[in-house]
């Protein structure tokens, strides 16, 4: 495409029409394709501004307006910096020869000029330029107004990387003007009377300043359009559109003083604001108008969040009144469940701040109100009179109950679970009522049954006794919940022993219900996994279910969670019963796994044996008996017995990354099952695993790899051998990852490969540091150091961590000496190029949350070697730019030359992270 030279505006037009307007989508495709290449050209500056000029459709002028944006927000480094201020120009008188063209392309351009206003640094007092430019004219008021709404939004946009002390200046140069866009905002609204399209664009460009937290409280408090926003919220006759408009902007006000004593003229002003729309609430309740009802309660919610910390301090007085809360409360009786979902963050918040306040006196205030917020939400959590089966877990009204669930456990404390509890059962002892409200009692009771203490506790021996005793005519969603209470209540089984035999029937006739069945085994896991002694004794009956597993009608999840609990009980058996039960135990997947082998493939693909082998992991996983020292462990002969299974289903699946995963996992646990036991399994496996890799590179072998290295690494006689594992499997990692794109393409083998690095460096520093393959993996980890990506880049950084770490530690080894000699040895060929890029790679490449690894590492560079640490530092932070393309200053010598200062001289590893975090933010 770019070989043949710059394109005609005619043939960038006519691909325009073909995206939007050919038949055949591989014209489309193609078209789509070129356009894009077209975008990341340098001719797409000019080619857009033709498009532009030319306004010969909505279609190519949005392209080009796109392409604008794009460009700008992007590639702004490719325009000298002579052209900016023609490049604005054209912008401007763009925008307003397309101003009435289309809405979008308005935006775009808005956008466009925003974008460049924070980039150019010569463009000063941007927005006062343009509203002298533009606000006496009224039909340019709409791209005005367009223009400063998008210009504090983009201020801290993710693709412009504006750096931090650039944006400290917009924001200054944007606190001065802000006073003159609100009066340009009033004036607006006087003159166009009530037109509501205009008040809609009004309000948004208020709250896109109140957001960027520039607007003064004092002159914002007695500013008329406060009054305008309110009086708009209070109107019955208020349309959709412009009540969410007001809502939205109500909610940014609230959000922006936050900090409510530095902005006490607003703060009050807005609060009794608030208050005065609890009748408009009313209204809308009475003419059934959802959208306006959540926006209220979206209000009162941020009114409640604002005035928190108040609320808690000084309940009951002033701006701590409780008033807001009671509005809550309304929002919270209101039939539709989406109206009280809006305030949980809020309810939470509050539970969180008196949990830590700790004060009877002052939970003593708020208990009536969370009190009756338990009330509606059980009453919200009921399922319609008329619903069939048991409740859904996956819908909406499903995901509600689920959050329900998770406020009441963190909301309870204030009410007290035991009280709570003894409520809920009595509402169901003394009345008789309906299923739905039966079931929605059930549901809450066994949100906090865990919370509630279980020791010598006759309620809760009785509410067991009693669930365990429903006939199997009550409604099927009463009892699948009531198996869920039941499940919750393990603790109370656990210490009333004598109620298991009866909880294990009550249970057993759910697991053998079609749509109990998941729900029942779900609780016999948590019986199993709480109460393993006792359930000792009915090993046997485990067993047989085990056996059977798939007679009954259970999901993956639930199958597994049957053979967890069943495993975790097995652990507790005599050592001379576990391996005959074990094999009994595995006997059944084996067998599946022999039969699929011996199967001819259909359609010339093997059968799935996923279910098998991660029935198998969790047997492997849960079954880790006490061993003394000495005795052989009862799993080893078993897992000895299954592996040539395990190694043919290897063999049969290999291309198949998904179930070569899955068999890697269950050799995983059946590794960690028996430790030091499994040696006999080593020489093969890892044999195997370097064969198959070289023809089909599945990351996880480089994870099976890792925890081979960390059973054996530390014996003498496997040394060699794992060496040999590792560079045998490094060969064709290097070469996936040389590829182009290849670390961002392979971020799961970039983080196995340096898991298995880092267990050899903990494990057997020196072998891995005396061999040749070292090099290539610390040059492997400095080119990954770029990667973003969490669980890549946080392996990568650990390894280099650690490594130096050995160097570091003295930890009284014999080879302490050797290792510091060795690290030494590394630093030297790689430290400045390891320092450089770091520095480079958290300026420009790393996200804000990986920065504290990447400080550990510089933290134990400077531990290992201060003095040249420190001129490494300096070269690499020589080599950053010092200004942005648009003219601004990126970075003064007072910062490189601080920032240096608190690197080098830091006493601890906190220290350099902090700087760190400053640093980076001058280029973000």
């Amino acid at each position: 495409f770019l070989d043949g030279g710059k394109p005609t505006v005619a043939l960038v037009y006519q691909a325009v029409q073909a995206l939007y307007h050919d038949p055949d989508p591989a014209g489309k495709e193609r078209a789509s394709v070129w356009l894009g290449e077209l975008q990341r050209s340098m001719y797409a500056w000019e080619m857009a501004d033709q498009l532009l000029q030319l306004k010969q459709d909505v279609e190519s002028c949005y392209f080009a307006a796109q392409t604008m944006k794009m460009k700008i927000q992007t590639s702004f480094f490719e325009l000298p910096p002579e052209t900016h201020i023609a490049l604005r120009d054209s912008l401007l008188s763009h925008i307003q020869s397309l101003k009435d063209l289309s809405p979008i392309i308005v935006t775009q351009l808005a956008l466009a000029i925003a974008d460049l206003a924070l980039q150019m640094a010569s463009w000063k007092g941007c927005v006062h330029t343009l509203i002298e430019k533009y606000s006496n004219d009224v039909s340019s008021m709409t791209f005005l107004i367009e223009i400063l709404t998008v210009l504090p939004e983009e201020v801290h946009s993710r693709s412009l990387r504006i750096g931090a002390n650039r944006r400290t200046e917009i924001i200054e140069d944007l606190a001065y003007y802000s006073s003159t866009v609100v009066t340009l905002l009033m004036t607006c609204v006087e003159k166009s009377g009530s037109n509501e399209k205009m008040l809609i664009k009004v309000f948004r460009c208020l709250g896109s300043w109140f957001n960027l937290g520039v607007l003064d409280s004092n002159f914002m408090a007695n500013n008329q359009l406060l009054m305008v926003l309110f009086q708009v919220l209070q109107r019955d006759e208020t349309s959709t559109n412009l009540h969410e408009a007001a809502s939205d902007c109500v909610c940014s006000a609230l959000y922006a003083i936050e900090n409510v004593d530095t902005h006490m003229p607003l703060a009050l002003q807005l609060f009794q604001g608030v208050l005065t729309l609890e009748t408009a609430y009313h209204m809308a309740v009475a003419r059934e108008d959802l959208d306006k009802v959540l926006n209220y309660c979206r209000i009162f919610t941020e009114l409640c969040e604002t005035f928190l910390e108040t609320t808690v301090k000084s309940p009951g007085q002033g701006m701590g009144d409780l008033r807001p809360l009671e509005l809550l409360l309304i929002c919270a009786g209101h039939p539709q469940y989406e109206v009280v979902e809006i305030s949980f963050n809020f309810w939470y918040r509050l539970g969180e701040n008196l949990y830590k306040t700790n004060d009877p006196a002052l939970h003593g205030i708020f208990r009536p109100y969370i009190q009756r917020l338990l009330h509606g939400l059980a009453r919200h959590c009921q399922l319609d009179p008329d619903h069939e089966g048991i409740p859904e877990d996956t819908d909406d009204f499903g995901e509600f109950r689920m959050r329900v669930s998770d406020l009441v456990k963190d909301v309870i404390f204030l009410v007290g679970s035991m009280e709570c509890f003894s409520q809920l059962y009595s509402t169901l002892k003394e009345g008789n009522p309906p299923w739905e409200v039966t079931e929605a009692v059930l549901f809450i009771m066994a949100a906090i049954a865990k919370s509630v203490d279980p020791e010598n506790n006759p309620t809760l021996t009785e509410v067991l006794e009693q669930v365990v005793l429903l006939p199997e005519t009550v409604h099927i969603a009463v009892r699948y919940t009531s198996i869920e209470l039941v499940g919750e209540m393990s603790e109370v089984v656990d210490r009333n022993p004598r109620f298991l035999d009866p909880v294990l029937n009550y249970l057993m006739k759910g697991l053998r219900e079609k749509t109990l069945a998941s729900v029942a085994a779900k609780a016999i896991h948590n019986i199993c996994s709480v109460c393993r002694d006792h359930m000792a004794q009915h090993f046997q009956g485990l067993l047989d279910i085990a056996r059977a597993l798939d007679s009954f009608a259970l999901t993956t999840e639930a199958a597994v969670g049957l053979l967890k609990g069943t495993a975790l009980v097995l652990a507790r058996l005599p050592l001379e019963k576990i391996a005959e039960c074990l094999s009994d135990l595995c006997a059944v997947q084996v067998m599946a796994l022999k039969k699929l082998l011996s199967q001819d493939p259909s359609n010339g693909k093997a059968a799935d044996p996923t279910v098998w082998l991660d029935r198998l992991a969790v047997i492997f996983r849960h079954t880790n008996p006490i061993v003394e020292n000495g005795q052989t462990h009862p799993c080893q002969k078993v897992i000895q017995e299954i592996w040539p299974v395990l190694s043919q289903t290897l063999n049969t699946h290999q291309a198949d990354n998904r179930i070569v995963e899955r068999c890697c996992r269950c050799l995983r646990f059946a590794v960690r099952c028996v430790g030091k036991g499994s040696a006999s399994l080593l020489q093969p496996l890892v044999t195997q695993m370097v064969s198959v890799y070289q023809v089909y590179p599945h990351s996880c072998f480089l994870y099976l790899g890792s925890i081979l290295v960390d059973e054996y690494g530390m014996e003498e006689g496997c040394r060699q051998g794992l060496l040999d594992m590792l560079q045998a499997l490094c060969m064709p990692t290097f070469q996936l990852l040389e590829q182009p794109n290849g670390l961002r393409n392979h971020p799961d083998t970039v983080d196995d490969l340096f898991r298995l690095a880092t267990r050899f460096v903990q494990r057997s520093p020196v072998t891995l540091l005396s061999s040749g393959i070292i090099v290539h993996i610390i040059q492997c980890a400095i080119a990954a150091t770029t990667l973003d990506h969490r669980d890549a880049n946080c392996s990568v950084m650990k390894f280099v961590r650690d490594l130096i770490h050995t160097g570091v530690s003295n930890d009284h080894e014999d080879d302490f000496e050797l290792r510091k000699q060795l690290i030494g040895q590394a630093m030297g060929q790689h430290g400045q190029q390891l320092v450089t890029q770091l520095m480079h790679t958290c300026c420009f490449c790393l996200p804000p949350y990986t920065l504290p690894d990447v400080a550990e590492v510089l933290w134990e560079i400077m531990v290992f070697d201060r003095p040249t640490s420190c001129r490494w530092l300096e070269n690499a932070l020589k080599g950053l730019p010092k200004e942005t393309s648009g003219g601004a200053l990126t970075v003064t010598h007072k910062q490189l030359t601080d920032f240096h200062k608190q690197v080098t001289s830091a006493e601890e590893c906190k220290q350099v992270c902090w700087a760190i975090r400053e640093f980076t933010r001058l280029f973000r």
